[in-house]
């Protein structure tokens, strides 16, 4: 049993959803517009301002899917409502972030600055320049975008430095002298 599946999604107003054919969802709303196709066996229905996601046996697949469609519409309605943020914060002496344009450019330690220009639909903002926020209406792309900025300095175990996601914790190691004791 699916709990998260059986739960209905709220269409919130001013939002469209639209179910066409082979499942194929699209959400607008006042940020803008997201489309996924779902699969075949999931069965959408919308009634009164609410859709709801059910599958057609408990066989293992459809019970899988279940859950994760009706996630994937849900990251959408909010995607277009509210949109998604995910926050990097830089430490290390001298490590900073800049933005020039629409590009973001991080010092982090290296002989040259590493510019990064957003895909579309992913916008930068900066907070200082320690704290870089990621901002979009897509959970995935957001996300893989706070990623791939992520990647380019992860935070090292020894003294921490690096681009880490706002609250994550760093598990640090004691040097060669910590060893010794």
């Amino acid at each position: 049993m699916s709990r998260i599946g059986n739960r209905p999604i709220e269409i919130p107003n001013g939002v469209d959803l639209a179910i066409g054919q082979n499942n194929h969802v699209q959400v607008t709303g006042p940020r803008g517009e997201l489309a996924l196709t779902a699969h075949a066996n999931m069965i959408l229905s919308r009634d009164n301002g609410n859709l709801t996601v059910e599958r057609p046996d408990n066989d293992r697949e459809n019970r899988s899917l279940h859950g994760l469609t009706r996630t994937l519409i849900n990251n959408m309605v909010i995607g277009v409502t509210t949109g998604y943020t995910r926050t990097l914060e830089i430490s290390g002496v001298g490590y900073r972030a800049a933005m020039d344009g629409t590009t973001l450019v991080l010092s982090v330690g290296f002989s040259h600055p590493v510019r990064m220009t957003p895909p579309e639909g992913i916008v930068y903002s900066l907070e200082g320049q320690t704290r870089v926020h990621v901002a979009g209406i897509d959970k995935q792309a957001v996300g893989e975008e706070a990623a791939r900025i992520r990647r380019v300095r992860p935070p090292e175990p020894y003294k921490g430095k690096g681009i880490r996601y706002a609250g994550e914790v760093v598990r640090r190691k004691a040097g060669k002298a910590g060893k010794a004791k």
